[in-house]
């Protein structure tokens, strides 16, 4: 039987925005049944909310640098619960694949650094 396609839950022109910014680093998949995120060693570095809103996990300096240039916000991926290590990514930076990308490989390299987390999955 063949394996199920993954339906994401979040809106399509998102999904394809997230997916397009994916793909700046070779190597790197999707992961979620109903919005998708990327993770690296056990630490989840991007991710697009229910509520259709992509956030990125950047170090402290360039979280502070895209806040000032893109006028943004932290991540809030439901009402009331902000992620503070997280951006917002505003919805006008969605057709800007360059941007999306170059910001995509700063929190990539950012997670990278960061000290991998103990799986819980038997092996």
């Amino acid at each position: 039987m063949a394996a199920k396609k993954k339906q994401f839950q979040c809106a399509p022109e998102v999904v394809d925005a997230f997916s397009r910014m994916v793909a700046a680093v070779p190597g790197v998949a999707m992961k979620g049944a109903a919005a998708p995120y990327t993770s690296l060693n056990g630490n989840m570095y991007a991710a697009v909310s229910k509520m259709d809103r992509i956030g990125l996990r950047l170090s402290k300096t360039d979280q502070a640098a895209f806040l000032e240039m893109y006028d943004a916000d932290l991540f809030e991926p439901f009402p009331g619960f902000v992620q503070k290590t997280y951006v917002a990514v505003p919805t006008e930076m969605h057709d800007d694949t360059r941007a999306l990308r170059r910001w995509f490989r700063k929190s990539h390299a950012y997670a990278a650094s960061l000290k991998p987390k103990p799986t819980t999955r038997k092996t």
